[in-house]
């Protein structure tokens, strides 16, 4: 009886195997874009609403159709406030907007906190931001982080860096981790490469990696 049911169970379960590997790209493509949809028509859907008081269009009011007109909404207020902030006039007035909320004390500290980081996480490679590695959560497994600074330790002088590891799939949350810069690998992938690495789970991935440090004698 057990020489009959292997073989079926084998075709079963390297069936299914191969239906995971097939299917779970396009999962987390799914999971990926249904994330940064969602919050976009989120982000239109009170504009939308204004337009379907004003103008009372019954296709407007369509369920099917407003998610998408939200996303458009949404990307055409985003074209347009980039379009005036790169102008000269645009850029005063941005200036003016960001020295009233830094006025706020509680407001100031989170606006320019995520400010900070996005520039960071924004900026060219000829900057400080670099894609590290850092034994993370425990000694010899290693985490991918963006060092988005280096401070110096007080008491000894020493280099810190501070190390931002945004959490697969969800890069949306992170966590932050401060530490020695001579226990920090740097590695030769772009933002890009580490972006794509972090949403698909480490399917996308460069091909080489540099994992150890310079001079560090291999592992045994």
């Amino acid at each position: 009886m057990k020489r009959i049911l292997t073989h079926p169970l084998r075709d079963l379960q390297r069936n299914i195997l191969a239906g995971v590997i097939t299917i779970g790209p396009l999962f987390v493509t799914w999971l990926v874009f249904s994330f940064v949809l969602g919050n976009l028509a989120k982000a239109g859907m009170p504009l939308l609403r204004f337009f379907e008081t004003t103008f009372p269009e019954d296709w407007l009011a369509q369920p099917w159709l407003q998610p998408a007109l939200a996303i458009v909404l949404t990307l055409v207020v985003l074209y347009v406030v980039g379009r005036v902030t790169s102008l000269v006039v645009g850029r005063q007035a941005f200036s003016l907007f960001e020295a009233l909320l830094e006025r706020l004390p509680f407001v100031a500290k989170v606006y320019t906190s995520v400010r900070q980081l996005l520039d960071t996480m924004m900026a060219k490679k000829e900057s400080s931001q670099r894609v590290v590695l850092i034994d993370f959560p425990i000694a010899g497994q290693k985490s991918v982080g963006f060092l988005t600074r280096t401070i110096t330790d007080s008491t000894t002088g020493q280099e810190l860096a501070a190390v931002l590891l945004p959490n697969a799939i969800n890069p949306t949350s992170a966590f932050l981790q401060v530490l020695p810069l001579d226990r920090v690998t740097e590695t030769d992938m772009t933002m890009e490469q580490a972006m794509s690495m972090l949403l698909t789970g480490g399917a996308v991935a460069p091909e080489t990696i540099r994992f150890t440090q310079s001079g560090s004698p291999p592992a045994q």
